[in-house]
């Protein structure tokens, strides 16, 4: 019996990782589960799993969330970082799942390798605004880290059985997004509505919105650097809008390892609470027969400028990834506020960068505090 704390569990990978531990009483429990403003699906979560304990970001939501449990609920709730982190280190949980989008992840999590837990961690950002440091703790407490992002996990699964030291490079799959085919010059006039409508992945709106400009493919390079210890040469992008290969590892040999399958997160948050066995996922299995073709093709770097500012954070190193991490996650608000335009988004993030002179981060309060830093600036920008 593995025993999980789900941080974000009202989210598309909670949701998804509680639709798994449903399906395997027998081999999943749940200790501790943490959520935002989604109280109404989080009550629901509460009362299906009985964790020990929930937390919610404010005392005036724990308030309402305690309202509308039964009395004789047996679930502490508690709010606040401190909540978090009392979710994330909980002396019960095997395991603690990092579902927390954007930088809001990085306490608890730090919080739990330092506790001893092994991580599925699905908050890339949690390794590219502080990825020496989270490397160092994961070494420093000898806890496992498993990647639940489907790109990852699928370069997890192809490594499985190889060398490290036989390792060419690795391909990282995108889909493009909604954009793939849309004219250039017409991207300035698409809606949130356009932008959040993915072809093929069901998620939450923010990272809908990193697919469209391809931030998220590169959060997901800067991650896969420090995962897998590759530089970033080592590390490349192809566009295959199919979403069946979800990566690659290409050998010293020339042979290339892939993993395949329907796109559905279900499958790698399996494979990671579950490693080294697996479990039925409910997934649809993958008919080769149905596939008329299978494409790829490299990424056009003028459609998706987002994906050069993260090499360029990631080459910069230091802060610098944090700074554009943060940058984007306030342009991304802005964006769904309909205070900018699509286009926009990568303009503000590299005015942001622009505006920063890399520094050395010792500490996660470091990272916090140039996090802080990137978002007021990103903001005063959203003025001008």
């Amino acid at each position: 019996m593995k025993r999980l704390a789900i941080l974000g569990s009202t989210g598309s990978i909670g949701t998804s990782t509680l639709e798994i531990v449903a399906a395997h009483p027998d081999r999943f429990t749940v200790e501790a589960l943490t959520a935002g403003a989604n109280l109404d699906l989080f009550a629901k979560q509460i009362a299906m799993f009985s964790p020990r304990l929930a937390a919610v970001l404010t005392e005036e939501l724990a308030h309402r969330l305690k309202a509308m449990l039964p009395s004789d609920s047996s679930t502490e709730i508690l709010f606040g970082i401190d909540g978090l982190v009392a979710a994330a280190t909980i002396s019960e949980a095997d395991m603690v799942v990092a579902a927390i989008v954007g930088a809001a992840g990085l306490v608890p999590t730090a919080a739990a390798i330092k506790a001893g837990k092994d991580i599925a961690l699905a908050n890339k950002e949690t390794l590219v605004t502080a990825g020496h440091l989270f490397m160092e703790l994961i070494e420093k407490h000898n806890v496992r880290l498993y990647p639940v992002d489907s790109e990852h996990s699928a370069v997890f699964q192809s490594m499985e059985g190889h060398r490290n030291a036989d390792i060419s490079r690795i391909i990282l799959t995108a889909s493009g997004g909604p954009f793939l085919n849309t004219p250039i010059e017409s991207l300035r006039r698409v809606t949130v509505g356009d932008a959040l409508n993915h072809p093929n992945w069901s998620m939450g709106r923010k990272i809908t919105i990193d697919s469209a400009t391809m931030m998220n493919k590169g959060l997901e390079v800067i991650e896969a650097s420090w995962l897998f210890e590759l530089p970033l040469d080592r590390i490349g992008v192809n566009i295959h809008p199919q979403s069946i290969i979800h990566s690659m590892v290409e050998y010293i040999d020339g042979c290339v390892m892939a993993q395949l399958g329907t796109p559905d997160m279900k499958a790698p948050i399996a494979y990671a609470l579950s490693y080294p066995e697996r479990v039925a996922t409910g997934v649809k299995p993958l008919d080769l027969t149905e596939l008329s073709d299978l494409t790829f093709s490299n990424p056009d770097l003028e459609r998706f400028p987002c994906l050069s500012l993260a090499y360029r954070a990631m080459s910069d190193g230091e802060s610098m990834p944090a700074v554009m991490n943060a940058a984007n996650e306030i342009a991304v608000e802005a964006f769904l506020a309909g205070q900018i335009g699509f286009t926009e988004i990568p303009e503000l993030i590299e005015k942001t960068m622009n505006a920063h002179q890399p520094e050395k981060l010792g500490s996660i309060s470091d990272v916090l505090e140039v996090d802080l830093w990137s978002r007021k600036r990103t903001r005063e920008l959203l003025k001008i």
